[in-house]
């Protein structure tokens, strides 16, 4: 199943795709959030009742799918790529975390940052976490996911480069595209065999698949939950290939305008239009 957070007529809610429309689950459970239900129903997570959608997909505003999440870690690229083979791959992920006001929603505007020409992308796979855990074995990580979506890393190079530590880059408000939707477990098994391409204006700019993962998924979820506890609702981002704005020759950065899309086999494709952060008003927003 699909699901997805949105906003209709100002009320934000959630539910799960059913042909061209959505059914509204916020509505009929009484549960505030996507993360929410998957806390509460976990065990029924990809088996919801078949139920006639209550809006339209066109009549609503998509959210980022996890609106409201705990965490959000963050791994720093983690692909192996053609030319690897002389260069060791690390011992350990290098990890950051974002906060919830970075992320966008799937046809929502990019935020590109006035304080920057150095806007870039990142396409990547997201892990939502379904039941809590902490210590979590690798062998039992998959059996603590909830599904998985596509994740647009877009990150401020000047401001991320600033020191040693990422965050500053990684949390402009509305940087991150995050969905379309939340593909559930049941639908994609393993996360391994998938492939992921980001377009620039319809230009190939990133390709991989996540079979060349440094680390994989479960590995991941094992690590993180040793020095955190896990939650429902949680968020896993698990890294990009190379291909990235700031590692083409020349640079290549996105410019308002500039349409971004991350295509990840078997669940979908995320969008956004980037747009001047002049042109929008944040601060009526925080």
């Amino acid at each position: 199943m699909r699901y997805v957070s949105f906003r209709h007529q100002r009320r934000s809610s959630y539910g799960y795709a059913s042909g061209g429309g959505i059914v509204d689950l916020g509505a009929r459970t009484g549960l505030a959030s996507l993360s929410e239900h998957i806390a509460a129903r976990f065990d029924i997570i990809g088996t919801e009742p078949d139920l006639p959608p209550d809006h339209d997909m066109s009549e609503v505003e998509f959210l980022p799918v996890i609106p409201d999440p705990s965490r959000v870690i963050c791994v720093a690229t983690n692909y192996h790529e053609d030319g690897d083979a002389a260069r060791p791959a690390p011992a350990y992920p290098l990890l950051f975390t974002r906060f919830a006001s970075s992320q966008t929603g799937h046809g929502q505007p990019l935020i590109k940052p006035s304080v920057t020409q150095q806007f870039d992308y990142e396409g990547e796979l997201a892990v939502v976490i379904g039941r809590s855990g902490r210590a979590i074995a690798e062998a039992d990580a998959l059996d603590c996911v909830a599904g998985y979506s596509c994740f647009n890393d877009g990150s401020v190079r000047d401001w991320q480069k600033h020191s040693t530590q990422f965050t500053p880059g990684k949390n402009f408000a509305r940087s991150a595209g995050f969905g379309p939707w939340m593909v559930s477990r049941d639908e994609i098994s393993s996360p391994l065999g998938l492939d992921l391409e980001t377009r620039v204006n319809g230009e190939v700019r990133q390709s991989n698949n996540t079979d060349r993962m440094i680390f994989p998924v479960p590995w991941l979820i094992a690590y993180v939950s040793r020095f955190t506890p896990l939650q429902p609702g949680d968020v896993i981002v698990t890294g990009t290939p190379t291909g990235f704005g700031s590692t083409r020759k020349p640079p290549a950065f996105l410019q308002a305008g500039d349409v971004v899309e991350v295509e990840i086999g078997r669940i979908g494709i995320l969008r956004n239009v980037v747009v001047d952060e002049t042109e929008v008003d944040l601060q009526a927003e925080f």
